[in-house]
């Protein structure tokens, strides 16, 4: 049986180590040089290195887009942690799947943004899910770059809500443009789009206002689902209109398989193919039939600038092929945090800051300043929309086997 004096110092000692918890908890909350290095990473990293969000969907039916984002943040982290960091300490990527639904996002942004403690966020992969979740990090006051959500309005959803991704209104009528270029006969357009997905209704208006502004015949507007399987009937019906150009606003695996079940019931014509398509993800998808497919680009790997040409160097020394938009613009979301960072650091040293007050100056600096990076010279409106002036159009070239293929960028 314990004496009276043991259970005494017993007690003393449990209460000394609650005072020394208490007091590094309190530490932590308050400063987020302390706070960083208890943030979960995927890829490790040093104490104290700043972390940087990213929400995107890893898995679910949109994963064929969301890996590549993955890929595309992980090389400016080794990248960016090469170069020093953010003024000699490292950043580190923490990442949370949203999976492909809005309620997976909000709970990737809420874990990001209250257990991982992280500056900002890159993600979400589709605007749909920002609608959702960006209002939350908002409310945080937490910075968000959106690297794919390129629909309208998504940039006024907050004061810290910005991308990284051009609208759709600004970069889809490039690629109708290049189709009559190639095709000067066109006349009959069948469009067909993803209604159950935000940002492919969106781009559909854009693509509809630019088939009409070029007096061509709209002969039919069909609907899909993201996880249909079966597109006999639309296809059926787009081809029964005897189209020249048929233009499909949906996701990679959809998108996909539409493809080819229109090229497998006779159609010949011309294929454009949203944002949404813009992925070698759809290749396994439909194979030989995706080749000829029109996808405006929002990036080019050709750009000849020092930050795009390590980043292509480092994606094609990992991947053995050149990197797709997604990637690029997921880079770019990271560098801007990167570059916003140390230009804050520069003027007030991240270690005496709050998180909260850290969070506010980097929204700040962000829209305040302008970037070199990997899609070309960008800089950001005071609502957070992004002004880029270089865009592109490529087109597939797939292998005689259909198993492999290239985005063909078109002068």
């Amino acid at each position: 049986m314990f004496s009276r004096r043991i259970v005494t110092r017993l007690l003393l000692s449990l209460f000394t180590f609650s005072l020394i918890v208490a007091c590094a908890q309190t530490n932590t909350s308050n400063n987020p040089a302390a706070s960083t290095s208890t943030a979960g990473s995927s890829s490790g990293g040093a104490a104290d290195a700043i972390p940087i969000g990213v929400a995107v969907a890893q898995t679910s039916n949109v994963a064929l887009l969301g890996q590549e984002q993955v890929i595309g943040a992980k090389i400016a982290e080794t990248y960016f942690n090469q170069q020093g960091g953010i003024n000699g300490t490292p950043i580190k990527i923490v990442l949370q799947d949203t999976a492909g639904d809005e309620q997976g996002t909000i709970n990737a942004f809420n874990t990001l943004i209250t257990q991982d403690k992280v500056v900002g966020i890159v993600g979400p992969t589709l605007s749909q899910q920002a609608f959702a979740a960006d209002p939350v990090a908002d409310r945080a006051k937490v910075p968000v770059l959106g690297p794919s959500n390129t629909a309208k309005g998504i940039p006024q959803i907050g004061e810290y809500i910005a991308r990284v991704s051009a609208p759709v209104a600004v970069v889809a009528p490039n690629a109708l443009k290049q189709a009559l270029t190639i095709n000067p006969n066109i006349k009959n357009v069948a469009v067909l789009f993803a209604q159950n997905d935000a940002f492919s209704k969106s781009e559909t208006e854009t693509f509809q206002n630019a088939v009409k502004e070029a007096n061509l015949n709209l002969t039919t507007v069909q609907k899909f689902q993201t996880t249909d399987t079966d597109f006999q009937t639309q296809a059926t019906n787009a081809i029964n209109t005897n189209p020249d150009l048929v233009i499909i606003s949906g996701l990679a695996a959809d998108g996909g398989n539409l493809v080819k079940q229109l090229r497998d019931l006779g159609y010949k014509g011309l294929i454009i193919g949203g944002n949404g398509l813009n992925t070698s993800n759809i290749f396994p998808v439909c194979k030989k039939d995706c080749d000829g497919i029109l996808i405006a680009q929002a990036y080019s790997p050709e750009l000849d600038n020092p930050i795009n040409k390590a980043f292509r160097e480092a994606y094609k020394a990992q991947n053995q092929k050149e990197p797709p938009q997604f990637s690029a613009q997921a880079f770019t979301g990271v560098q801007v945090f990167v570059d916003a960072l140390k230009a804050l650091d520069s003027k007030t040293k991240l270690n005496t800051l709050s998180l909260e007050q850290l969070r506010t100056d980097l929204n700040k600096e962000i829209l305040a300043g302008k970037y070199e990076t990997p899609i070309g010279s960008i800089a950001f409106d005071p609502e957070g929309e992004i002004q880029q002036s270089q865009f592109y159009v490529a087109q597939i070239k797939m292998d005689a086997d259909g198993n492999n293929g290239r985005f063909e960028f078109l002068k």
